[in-house]
């Protein structure tokens, strides 16, 4: 049996997705412990409507093209004058006023492409207009430094591996629930039958059984210690009183995997729901509630994390943004440049930044939608290749086929 059947074999035996990796040691620019730099990705599926989180109140276009699903001055969050944050993302103002969070507006895909199945896949390939087989995420995997040994340097929470995280470099799944499943390989009788199938005279399949295993045992054990904690707290806080979720779990999760293990350095997740074609609402109602549910979960994942969060770098964005008119539905319908989202410690915070050309219909791409005057790919680079220590060699094998141009950021 070859390495990715086996991987294969033991990704369904042991609930932690693996495939094939292998490490490419890339060079230390002097920091005595690369293995400290943490990186979460964070997309949402759908198509999240950049202007509605991110509120261009200075400009008078705004509230003429969003008659009902507009935010009003007196709901928003005023950041710097012209732009304002939605209401729901109350959760994450300490961060803003600290200068850990910032966002970049009017970026997105050079592609025109307005489906979202091709639209994700240059997302999460990092190549717009070009399929590939692998992710960028999981390129970047095979280029950081590292001085760790661990089965597991990278989590992806949900059934599946997605595009991103797909390629040599191997990544553990859990559940999106983030529970620990019991696994038959759990069971003692059963333990001890595969251990002794895989024994020493094995060498290479017994190496990879043994990783598969201990990364299961170590996202079982984060997932538990987490979800006590968790636990914990809702007595505490409510008396005993069990919290509604929706999927504002996952900062508490991560930061406890995070905790848990030094060595994961890489965390991925993804949500759904992002597609407003219908009431989409404005400071309350459909995209309220997601707003809601999401920054409670990154409000956790910060304060979670502790200390590691000043070496923790935080990226949300989304397939591309939404019509800058709203539709006869109370909607927005599938549009183009979006806003990016960067949090953490060594994030250049309490900023809005953007090549903002304004609303009006001549600056507008194809006369309907916000441009996309930042390519994501030059904030994605910004964001990782000093926080994870990459050359410009190893940038361009993340990256193929790209050449940022200069600073990617004007500030507004």
């Amino acid at each position: 049996m070859d390495r990715r059947k086996f991987l294969l074999l033991a990704a369904q035996t042991c609930a932690s997705t693996l495939v094939p990796h292998c490490r490419a040691w890339a060079f230390n620019n002097g920091t005595d412990n690369p293995d400290t730099q943490k990186l979460v990705v964070v997309i949402l599926r759908g198509g999240v409507d950049g202007l509605n989180v991110i509120i261009p109140h200075g400009d008078k276009r705004y509230y003429d093209l969003r008659p009902s699903i507009a935010v009003q001055r007196g709901s928003l969050i005023d950041l710097d004058g012209h732009f304002g944050m939605h209401p729901s993302l109350s959760p994450l103002q300490p961060l803003w006023k600290n200068h850990t969070l910032a966002f970049v507006h009017a970026s997105g895909s050079p592609d025109p492409t307005r489906s979202h199945f091709d639209a994700q896949d240059y997302l999460e390939s990092g190549t717009p207009g070009k399929k590939i087989a692998s992710g960028w995420l999981n390129r970047m995997l095979t280029q950081i430094p590292t001085k760790a040994s661990s089965p597991i340097r990278a989590i992806s929470i949900g059934p599946t591996l997605p595009r991103i995280m797909s390629g040599p470099f191997a990544v553990a799944t859990v559940a999106p629930e983030m529970k620990a499943r019991a696994l038959e390989s759990d069971k003692p009788a059963i333990a001890q039958a595969f251990d002794k199938m895989y024994s020493d005279k094995h060498q290479e399949l017994s190496k990879i059984y043994g990783e598969a295993i201990n990364a299961h045992k170590e996202v079982s054990q984060a997932l538990d210690a987490a979800d006590r904690e968790d636990k914990q707290e809702q007595i505490i806080a409510n008396h005993g009183a069990p919290l509604p979720r929706n999927y504002n779990y996952f900062g508490k999760q991560i930061a406890a995997l995070f905790r848990t293990d030094p060595s994961v350095q890489v965390a991925f997740v993804d949500f759904g729901g992002w597609d407003t074609h219908i009431n989409q609402g404005s400071a309350q109602g459909q995209l309220a509630n997601h707003l809601s549910s999401l920054a409670s979960g990154l409000a956790d994942l910060s304060k979670g994390l502790g200390p590691l969060y000043a070496r923790t770098k935080i990226i949300v964005m989304s397939e591309f943004g939404r019509t800058v008119k709203e539709n006869g539905n109370s909607g927005t319908d599938h549009g183009h440049g979006n806003v990016m989202w960067l949090m953490g410690g060594p994030v250049s915070g309490g900023k809005v930044f953007a090549r903002w050309s304004g609303l009006n219909d001549a600056n507008l791409y194809e006369g309907r939608d916000l441009p996309a005057t930042t390519d994501f790919r030059n904030v994605l680079v910004a964001s990782v290749a000093d926080h994870m220590q990459l050359s410009s060699q190893q940038i361009a094998n993340i990256f193929p086929d790209f050449a940022s141009a200069g600073n990617p950021f004007i500030q507004s």
